[in-house]
């Protein structure tokens, strides 16, 4: 999925075109699309499609395309001090982007079943801070990110205020995912197609 705007040659263009399709609409998402460079996620061998909008996985890593992304973080509505669950965190590509919106007093916790993926995703999260420019210039809720399968969170887990699965769910799951929301709570997912 993706390829609904035009590839860029670096990370500002390609914001610049996901705004002019208006898949980013709002300044807090444009600014956090433009501090996070989304090439820094990608294995160096196939960088040359970062700023293209298409998805990308090679084994467990995945991205998803820029533009469902966009409509991702459009969708959550995300404001300073929420509380945020990514289940399938992947790379924490996202999970990066949200907590440059969500502030020192926000929580952002991230799900993934393949331990390599974690592995990645701290690696990815530790170069971000080390090296970017953009790092000093939000108050940023760091991402704690933990190796589990979505499907077995516990009941008596704490609730949150907005929730992302990426992977499809299937309808008898529907209400699981529901309940990892706190009331007036936003979840963002595919159900089923």
């Amino acid at each position: 999925m993706g390829g609904a705007v035009s590839a860029g040659e670096d990370n500002d263009e390609l914001v610049d075109n996901l705004k002019e399709a208006q898949y980013i609409r709002t300044a807090p998402v444009e600014q956090a699309f433009r501090a996070i460079d989304r090439a820094d996620y990608y294995l160096d061998e196939f960088k040359e499609n970062a700023y293209k909008d298409l998805a990308w996985k090679h084994g467990n890593i995945h991205l998803s395309a820029p533009c469902i992304y966009s409509e991702v973080m459009e969708a959550l509505d995300l404001q300073p001090g929420l509380s945020f669950l990514n289940l399938g965190s992947g790379t924490g590509y996202l999970s990066s982007m949200v907590g440059l919106i969500l502030g020192p007093f926000g929580v952002n916790h991230g799900v993934e079943l393949h331990s390599d993926v974690i592995e990645y995703a701290k690696q990815k999260l530790d170069f971000f801070i080390r090296t970017s420019d953009s790092f000093d210039k939000f108050d940023f809720c760091e991402p704690s990110f933990v190796t589990g399968n979505c499907l077995e969170i516990s009941p008596d887990c704490s609730q949150y205020d907005r929730v992302y699965c990426g992977a499809g769910v299937q309808k008898e799951h529907e209400e699981y995912m529901k309940s990892l929301l706190k009331v007036g709570g936003i979840l963002v997912m595919p159900l089923e197609e």
